[in-house]
């Protein structure tokens, strides 16, 4: 369905009201480069994202950092979620989207993409974060599980902690005889969309719904609102286990997942090797730079539970205002100090220098 004319003025009207923080992010002075002077560019306008909201502390700290350089550019980020944003984009009421997967390349063929000049899109890889598998066990602040025994926890199979499945792998800690309380998120989620890959890749037999974004109801557990009521409700419950991205784990027990023959905890290097090993997906535009994730690595060191979240343009605008500001935005998200920013707001992990190279080839062919 096409947006009106007037539909588009709303939507942009409503993502500007919603992006309160980065509009103040806007309203910073220039930063000053040391020697009393500040650094500045002559790149002035208004760019409208949307989409998904595991990005949207990192988009803040992005835009904050951007305008040390670009004073004269409004950012406005509304983080209304990953599906909402890619329609919005579609619908070229937004100049790029944030999405916790890219478009299917039968998605791109049946378009449109009304605010490109062409048909052709640009999306990569910007923001990766790992999730954590958080739990509150008394007297337990560590795990080792493999996918299988997670697989069953989740679907309701395994319901006690001191399970042999779960004993058997944690030789030494002592498990209570305590009900497990699985605890998942009750709205439509790219984090439980990731998860639940994790989980159809790496246990079949055991996670036979595939990958989901929506919890299915069978399993039962505990559904709780966004990543804010999943941390809340593993925190205050007894025996309660949930997943969340692992900058909010704080002092809750964390899981170390079976990669191979190791067990291998989250980290910001660990996720972001899983990516550096897996393949891009096939038969898609060489500015097109979706990821297969290879949930089922064996490779020593990396952590399989990762989202990552996409930034997507067009590579050839149809107003050539937005392919400056999209080309200037997108190029200081990649950048080192672009990923260190987000690194240190959200506790995302910094892409590789091998993949940042691949993205600005991308990024460059915007026009």
């Amino acid at each position: 369905m096409k947006l009106s004319a007037f539909a588009k003025v709303a939507a942009i009207g409503g993502i500007a009201a919603l992006a309160l923080t980065s509009c103040a992010a806007n309203e910073a002075a220039p930063a000053d480069s040391g020697d009393g002077s500040t650094s500045d560019s002559s790149l002035s306008g208004e760019l409208i994202g949307a989409g998904a909201s595991s990005q949207g502390s990192a988009q803040e700290a992005w835009i904050a950092g951007f305008q040390t350089t670009h004073s004269g550019v409004t950012v406005n980020y509304d983080p209304t979620g990953s599906g909402a944003g890619r329609e919005t984009f579609q619908q070229g009421a937004s100049a790029f989207a944030g999405s916790d997967r890219a478009f299917t390349v039968d998605e791109i063929a049946a378009g449109p993409f009304e605010g490109c000049a062409t048909g052709d899109i640009v999306e990569f890889p910007a923001y990766i974060s790992p999730i954590a598998i958080i739990f509150n066990v008394e007297g337990v602040d560590s795990l080792q599980l493999d996918a299988a025994t997670v697989a069953q926890i989740f679907s309701g199979k395994i319901t006690k902690w001191n399970d042999p499945a779960i004993a058997s792998q944690n030789e030494g800690v002592t498990l209570p005889d305590t009900n497990i309380s699985a605890v998942h998120r009750s709205d439509e989620s790219g984090t439980t969309g990731n998860f639940t890959d994790y989980l159809s890749a790496a246990a079949p037999d055991d996670w036979t719904v595939g990958s989901i974004e929506s919890w299915p109801t069978e399993f039962g557990g505990e559904g709780a609102q966004g990543t804010t009521g999943v941390v809340d409700a593993v925190t205050n419950g007894t025996g309660t286990i949930g997943y969340a991205d692992a900058s909010r784990a704080g002092d809750l027990g964390t899981v170390k997942i079976k990669v191979g023959d190791e067990f291998v905890g989250y980290s910001p290097e660990a996720a972001a090797a899983i990516v550096d090993a897996s393949p891009f997906e096939e038969g898609r535009s060489d500015h097109d730079l979706a990821i297969t994730l290879d949930r089922t690595s064996t490779e020593a060191g990396v952590y399989p539970i990762v989202l990552v979240s996409y930034l997507i343009g067009c590579e050839k605008y149809a107003d050539s205002a937005n392919a400056e500001l999209v080309k200037e935005y997108f190029s200081y998200i990649v950048s080192e100090e672009g990923q260190q920013t987000a690194a240190e707001a959200a506790g995302s992990a910094p892409i590789s220098e091998e993949l940042r190279g691949k993205v600005q080839t991308a990024i460059d062919a915007i026009g």
